[in-house]
C-alpha cells in the first residue's frame, strides 16, 4: 500500500508521530485538528466559536496544501467536551461547507490535547 503524506507549511510543526493528512487509496485521511495558532503554538482564546474558526482555518490550510477545498469534503467527524458548544460550533461549521453538506458524526468526548474543547477530521477523495 502506498501512501503519501500532506503537510501545510502554515501550520506548526507535529509533536507527534503522525502526518497532518495521508493520501492512500484514493483518498485523503486528515489528523484532526483542534484551535492551535499556528504562530504561537498555543490554543487560541475566546471559548468554542474561537476554537472552531481556528480548526476550520487550520483544516483549510491543509486541503491547500492537498490542492482541494472544503466543496470537496466527504466527511467530517467532529468531537466536542461538551454537547452544550454544538450550536455555535455548528453555526461556524456552517459557513464553511455548502450543500451538498459533507456526511458528519458529532461525538462527545472527556477530553482533547491541549485543553481543546472541539477537534475536527476529515476525509476526502483524492
Amino acid at each position: 500500500m502506498s501512501k503519501t503524506a500532506i503537510t501545510s507549511p502554515e501550520l506548526a510543526p507535529l509533536v507527534g508521530p503522525f502526518s497532518q493528512a495521508i493520501e492512500v487509496g484514493g483518498f485523503l485521511f486528515f489528523s484532526g485538528q483542534v484551535g492551535q495558532d499556528p504562530a504561537t503554538g498555543k490554543m487560541v482564546e475566546g471559548g468554542i466559536v474561537a476554537e472552531t474558526e481556528r480548526v476550520l482555518r487550520n483544516l483549510a490550510a491543509v486541503l491547500k496544501a492537498a490542492g482541494k477545498s472544503f466543496d470537496q469534503v466527504a466527511r467530517a467527524g467532529v468531537y466536542l467536551t461538551s454537547m452544550s458548544d454544538f450550536g455555535a460550533m455548528n453555526g461556524i461549521y456552517a459557513k464553511h461547507f455548502s450543500q451538498p453538506f459533507p456526511a458528519r458524526t458529532t461525538i462527545a468526548v472527556a477530553a482533547l490535547p491541549l485543553g481543546a474543547c472541539v477537534e475536527i477530521d476529515l476525509v476526502v477523495k483524492a
